[in-house]
């Protein structure tokens, strides 16, 4: 097992959070509790990094999916930086490629969001 690690820097009005290593039912609550801690800076937006991230099961889309809701109630947005296929293939089945903005790369992401 890969333990999950999550590391973020602020970008202007962004933070920027990198996870990597497997996030899976025995990795999830540290992955929610480390990813609370990173976003509550007052940012309002976010993204997050998984291009470490070699496996994402369906608690671990769980995490994102309600760090997301509680960015967007407090007005802000989170993307999502991914380039693996098989965890691309995951959002895309579940349809939440439909629910997040997914990006190849961190500079693609910033584009955007700013």
């Amino acid at each position: 097992m890969v333990d999950v690690t999550i590391t973020s820097r602020d970008d202007g009005e962004l933070t920027i959070v990198e996870a990597t290593g497997e996030v899976d039912v025995s990795s999830a609550m540290r992955f929610r509790d480390d990813l609370t801690r990173a976003l509550a800076d007052g940012k309002p937006n976010a993204i997050v990094d998984l291009t470490g991230v070699p496996f994402l099961d369906s608690t671990g889309l769980g995490v994102l999916v309600g760090r997301l809701k509680a960015m967007r109630i407090n007005g802000g947005d989170m993307a999502l930086v991914i380039s693996d296929d098989r965890l691309l293939r995951n959002f895309k089945i579940t349809g939440l490629d439909q629910v997040f903005r997914l990006h190849p790369t961190v500079d693609h992401a910033l584009d955007s969001m700013r």
